[in-house]
Formats: C-alpha cells, structure tokens, sequence
C-alpha cells in the first residue's frame, strides 16, 4: 500500500483521516481571536430590533448572551474543535439603518494551546442565528453573511489581521 503524502490540513492523518491535532507539545499562550458577520432584513424588522420592539423581547440583548454561550459549547458542536478554557468573550452588535443591518463581532481569548477562531466564528453565528430566531415572524428573509476572521493574534504562526 502506498502511503498518503502529508496533507496541508492538519485535522487529517498520513492516511487521509479526520483527526483531533495533538496540541501537547505546543506552548500555552495568550491567543485571540475577532471574526464578524451581519443579518440584512426589511427596513420594518430592523426597525423592530432598533426600537427593541419585537415580540420576543430585546433581541440585541438574548443575541450577546447567545453568543457567547455559543462560544464556550464550540467544542460541542464542531467535532475536531478543543474544548478551551475561554477566559473572555466580548460580543457587540452594530445597527446600521441605512442597509437595514445588524452586524455582530466577537473577541475570544484564552491562555491555551491552541487559537481561538473557531470559537469566535462560532459566537458570531449564533448570535445572528438568534437574531433570525427572534424576527423571524415579522421577516423569514433575512440572510446571513460576510462571516469571516478578522484577526488572530498568539500561538506558533503568530499575528494575522484580514485584508481589507
């Protein structure tokens, strides 16, 4: 049997299996991690959310709790993902009237072995996905997007910030 060449992607084995990446030998850091995204609805739903209006309650408010619940269960939910000693999230919300837009990013911080990105990305999406929850009888519409890292900072391969 032929073996496999080592893959770029580091959840795969020599042999093509998915994997959890042995972080043991790695130095415990100080890592972060900012991702973002937005939910675009009706100008008549944002206005809802802006006025705190919607039927459920303070949408904003139930979102950053989301979020950062969505963070500390990653692990849970993306199977290769390490359960981490998260030791910060702060999530914000934006209103931006003239799109019809909420935008949420999330910062994750932990003192590990490996980064936090995933957990970040993870927390912004809930967020939004909780935002859709909630207006979702006044606008089925909605649509995600944008969801991206923004920067990392810590570990081996050090700093990156998102072009542009």
């Amino acid at each position: 049997m032929t073996p496999v060449p080592a893959s770029p992607l580091t959840h795969f084995d020599a042999q093509g299996q998915a994997h959890m990446v042995d972080v043991a030998a790695k130095a415990e850091t100080h890592r972060v991690a900012r991702a973002s995204g937005c939910i675009r609805m009706l100008p008549a739903t944002f206005e809802l959310i802006a006025q705190g209006q919607a039927k459920k309650g303070d949408v904003i408010g139930v979102a950053r709790i989301a979020a950062i619940q969505g963070a500390k269960r990653t692990a849970d939910l993306v199977p290769l993902c390490h359960p981490l000693p998260i030791t910060r999230v702060a999530v914000e919300f934006e209103l931006n009237r003239e799109r019809s837009e909420v935008r949420c990013t999330a910062q994750v911080e932990t003192l590990g072995r490996t980064g936090v990105e995933m957990e970040a990305l993870t927390a912004v999406q809930v967020g939004l996905l909780t935002v859709y929850d909630m207006c979702k009888a006044a606008d089925r519409g909605m649509v995600m997007g944008d969801i991206r890292v923004l920067e990392k900072r810590g570990g081996k391969s050090g700093d990156w910030v998102a072009a542009g």
